[in-house]
């Protein structure tokens, strides 16, 4: 007899399409924030993955070429101007860019005069806001990744509350505590939860990773910067 009971009380089998197209506003509304979420993080990644990459590999061939001129001769006007050259070709490198910036700040100076120990300060600020500038724009829309992990949870939580809470309300309305009266609010609303973690757990792990990545460009143009101030200091700087 129980058995029986079972069998005529259960619902039929729940559809999950079926269950977000017949979900409550409130909870289709989350799902449609959630879901555009995780899409925007997927778009994010794989953008800022190959920006990385390009980054990485162009950095490191600018990186050979500017050495392998301080291995061939010393530093002079010339050298500058022959790496100067070449160094449109890595429009992806930070490093390269923060050269260049450098470079126009030395040239500006050489047209009124040699430059001088006093012109080291000029040099020196347009370097660091070449790479304040770079560090901003790798940083670009990694902060929306930020956002998803920390909130997509909450709001698919939020969904969550909305769906069990309308379960109680059918309990309510229909004086029944059947399964086929509350599964489907609880269903919708552990979709909502799902949907959350779904877009959280890539968000979290990709903003760590990118934020590393950064973080090593950004230490690698610092450490460029400081070196080729260093050459400007003691080869191309008058007394």
């Amino acid at each position: 007899m129980l058995s029986v009971f079972l069998q005529a009380s259960a619902p039929e089998s729940l559809n999950p399409w079926q269950l977000v197209i017949g979900a409550s506003p409130v909870v289709q509304l989350v799902m449609v924030i959630l879901v555009f979420m995780a899409v925007m993080c997927l778009y994010i990644i794989g953008a800022k993955w190959i920006r990385l990459k390009q980054v990485t590999d162009q950095s490191r061939s600018f990186l050979e070429l500017f050495w392998s001129e301080e291995k061939a001769r010393n530093w002079n006007a010339k050298s500058l101007n022959e790496i100067h050259g070449r160094s449109a070709q890595y429009t992806r490198s930070p490093i390269a860019t923060v050269f260049r910036a450098g470079y126009r700040e030395l040239a500006r100076i050489a047209r009124t005069g040699r430059p001088g120990k006093a012109d080291v300060d000029n040099v020196e600020r347009a370097l660091r806001r070449a790479q304040s500038a770079e560090l901003t724009r790798l940083e670009n829309k990694v902060s929306f990744l930020a956002t998803t992990a920390s909130t997509a949870p909450f709001i698919g939580l939020f969904g969550t509350v909305w769906g069990v809470m309308n379960s109680f309300i059918a309990i309510h309305g229909q004086k029944s505590a059947g399964l086929d009266v509350v599964a489907p609010g609880i269903a919708e609303a552990l979709i909502a939860t799902a949907l959350g973690l779904a877009a959280a757990i890539p968000a979290v792990m990709a903003y760590n990773y990118f934020v590393r990545r950064i973080r090593v460009v950004d230490s690698e143009t610092a450490a460029f910067a400081s070196d080729y101030l260093n050459i400007i200091r003691r080869h191309l700087l008058v007394e």
